[in-house]
């Protein structure tokens, strides 16, 4: 049976379709963002569209209206001067025979329940849907919202409506499953909001419209986790999850998936006020290969949908080529192919059929390479690189025989690689600002369980946690929450603050906490200046029934960085202080780039570590953290764009390439003086002769500096 991979992406793909056959009679439904007030435009519709169905109102955090009505209607209404942006509902469709087929778990149990499961707590899940049928997630449903379709129906997409979802089931069932696995926080009454349909996309727009009827809805806890690449904290989607915050609402965002470099994380985990999740792998084994003849260790990534790598002796190597021949028996033996020509799932059978015991293949490129087969096996299968795969070929052919050996060490917990990174640019905030459990999550899906992993997966481990903290004490503010939450999290050993904020969420420990720190992570911003001093508090709440006494150790003295701690105090039950912590800086003597670590404050003798970070004078960011394009719902071959500049910009300009003969076609925006952050504006594509696919060029000089940014996009 077909199984779709496990490895799911979930980017906010702006890219919104055109309204498909205008002329047609059928009812369409559409969402609409407007520049008035939603009443002013009612009453127009009332007198102008009477027969146009109002589906929704969003007037939280965006202003905005959903209508249903035939396509003529639609397209006379898109063409109001009120109307920002419109945003067409779409059929998908995919090959209705690609299905997802999973087994039973071996486990009974995800987590521990530390005393609280959650009850009472209103936690909504804004991703592609819920299968509200699942066994482990009925109990708890109680209902949600469709973003994409206009509905209450909340399901994930199913093989007839597009390519099928699975990623907002594995989502809740971290958080709330209750059956054959137990979440996170078992007993929350749980709520779905699909705001990404078939393949698991969809628009800055839905999914703010989808956190707006959350909110509206009275959640608690809202988990996000999505994203995009744009590391900014002004984008749209990072200013809507600020706004629900301070509407009194928990919200928790996975990181990204893109690191493991420096400002890799992505909006909305830019936003200031949200807790930003990156993943860790607690102690874990993988099978690395090993040549003792040679001296050779090679380390291989899992394919997924293959059995478990268990070999536990040596096994010599047979070289299969691209897999696109009959293999002789191999019963006993490892195979080795090349990617290409032919599916990793057409070669794995191949070696099926030959009895092999397991299969490598390497890449054909120095490209990182992640891959699945569209059915289940036993049979152990892996990549390696491209580098390794070479070399054992060239063995191989010089009719050597070649064993390989599989150990397994163990590696402590970490931040995994692929988690995000912060800072965030323009802010320079930590983010993310906890990590906790990403890596092999086993969880409900659409039909059964599944093990995935991912930021994705962290987020809402984090949201549970908020859920069964919220039950323990009811009356703490989000604030509070995450203040608890972030000042019993764990730093994990050889971690940075960019990796890993305050550290790994103790969730018993942050029940019982007898302090809430806010603001606890220390960013003290770009440095320009030769000479500077900076101030950044914390505030610390002792909610415990005792006197606490904080004291701070004195860091290692560096050169052009002089601290100024508080002096030791004695905090009373109830108490709230702001504790200044200052660093005075001469950048002139120490060299530039992030400088970041832990100061140690104590606490009744109890040592808490607090990120801090500084930037002197510049650091490798990029100076444009993300660009968008979509196209005018209401003016042929006028495009929106948004664009995220991290400092201020001398001179910005467009120019559009054939992404084939990279020729210039032309010039399509110029613009000067541009303050940072995040700056919009319209291009037209009228004059230029049709293509299916563009490339532009972005070019910004600052300070007699020029950077370069590409996009491509279709037309």
């Amino acid at each position: 049976m077909k199984r779709t991979f496990f490895k799911v992406i979930l980017l906010l793909i702006i890219s919104v379709l055109p309204i498909q056959d205008m002329e047609a009679t059928t009812r369409e439904k559409i969402l609409i963002e407007l520049t008035t007030p939603i009443e002013q435009f009612e009453t127009y519709l009332a007198t102008q569209f009477p027969h146009v169905s109002i589906i929704e109102r969003f007037d939280t955090l965006i202003n905005g209206i959903a209508l249903e009505g035939k396509a003529y209607q639609l397209e006379k209404i898109i063409a109001h001067e009120a109307v920002k942006q419109a945003y067409p509902v779409l059929n998908y469709m995919v090959d209705p025979q690609a299905t997802l087929v999973t087994e039973a778990p071996e486990i009974t149990n995800q987590s521990e329940h530390f005393g609280y499961t959650g009850k009472g707590v209103k936690v909504g899940v804004v991703d592609t849907g819920i299968d509200y049928n699942h066994p482990d997630l009925q109990g708890n449903f109680k209902g949600g919202y469709d973003v994409v379709d206009f509905d209450s129906d909340v399901m994930e997409t199913l093989p007839d409506q597009g390519e099928p979802t699975l990623h907002g089931t594995h989502v809740a069932g971290i958080i709330a499953a209750n059956g054959a696995i137990q979440g996170v926080a078992p007993e929350v009454d749980l709520y779905g909001y699909r705001a990404l349909g078939p393949g698991g996309s969809g628009t800055t727009i839905q999914v703010i419209a989808a956190l707006e009827k959350a909110v509206k809805d009275g959640m608690d806890i809202i988990n996000l986790s999505l994203g995009n690449t744009i590391n900014g904290p002004d984008w749209p989607t990072s200013m809507a999850v600020d706004r629900a915050v301070e509407l009194g609402v928990s919200v928790v965002i996975a990181n990204g998936n893109t690191g493991p470099q420096l400002w890799t994380v992505g909006s909305p985990a830019t936003a200031t006020k949200a807790i930003s999740v990156g993943a860790s792998t607690r102690e874990y084994s993988e099978p690395i290969l090993v040549d003792r003849f040679r001296n050779k260790i090679i380390k291989p990534t899992a394919i997924d949908g293959t059995g478990e790598w268990m070999l536990d002796r040596d096994y010599s190597v047979i070289n299969g080529g691209l897999g696109n021949q009959p293999l002789p028996n191999a019963t006993g033996k490892i195979v080795l192919f090349k990617r290409g020509e032919i599916t990793f799932s057409e070669k794995i059978r191949q070696a099926e059929q030959a009895q092999a015991e397991a299969v490598l293949i390497y890449n054909d490129s120095d490209e990182p390479l992640q891959a699945g087969i569209d059915f289940i096996t036993d049979l152990p299968a892996m990549i390696i690189s491209h580098e390794e795969g070479e070399w054992l070929v060239s063995r191989l052919e010089q009719n050597e025989t070649v064993w390989l050996k599989t150990e397994y060490p163990i590696h402590e917990n970490e931040v995994a690689s692929f988690s995000s990174r912060g800072p965030v640019t323009t802010s320079w905030l930590i983010k993310p600002e906890v990590v906790a459990p990403g890596v092999d999550i086993i969880s409900t899906v659409p039909g059964g369980y599944a093990s995935l992993k991912g930021t994705s997966m962290a987020a809402p481990y984090v949201a549970g946690a908020l859920a069964v903290m919220k039950e323990a004490h009811p009356d703490w503010s989000p604030a509070e929450l995450k203040g608890a939450l972030l000042a019993q999290a764990k730093p994990l050993a050889e971690q940075q603050p960019t990796e890993q904020g305050m550290g790994e969420v103790d969730i018993q420990a942050a029940i019982e906490t007898p302090v809430i720190m806010e603001n606890a992570l220390i960013t003290f911003g770009l440095i320009n200046q030769n000479q500077e001093e900076r101030t950044h508090h914390v505030e610390l709440t002792n909610v415990s029934d005792q006197e606490i006494k904080v004291s701070f150790e004195r860091p290692m003295i560096e050169q052009g960085m002089r601290w100024r701690l508080p002096s030791t105090q004695v905090i009373q039950p109830d108490q709230t202080v702001s504790l200044p912590i200052t660093l005075l800086l001469r950048a002139n003597q120490f060299e530039e780039g992030i400088y970041q670590g832990y100061l140690t404050m104590m606490i009744n003798q109890q040592p808490y570590q607090l990120p801090y970070l500084v930037i002197n004078q510049s650091a490798a960011y990029p100076k444009i953290a993300g660009f968008e394009i979509e196209p005018n719902q209401t003016e042929s071959d006028q495009y929106f764009f948004r664009i995220q500049l991290t400092e201020p910009v001398d001179q910005l300009t467009m120019d559009l390439y054939d992404p084939v003969t990279f020729k210039h076609q032309a010039r399509l925006y110029s613009k000067q003086n541009l303050a940072a952050g995040l700056f919009e504006g319209t291009i037209d594509l009228s004059p230029l002769s049709k293509s299916s696919s563009y490339l532009i060029n972005i070019t910004i000089e600052s300070e007699g500096e020029i950077d370069y940014f590409q996009h491509f996009f279709t037309r």
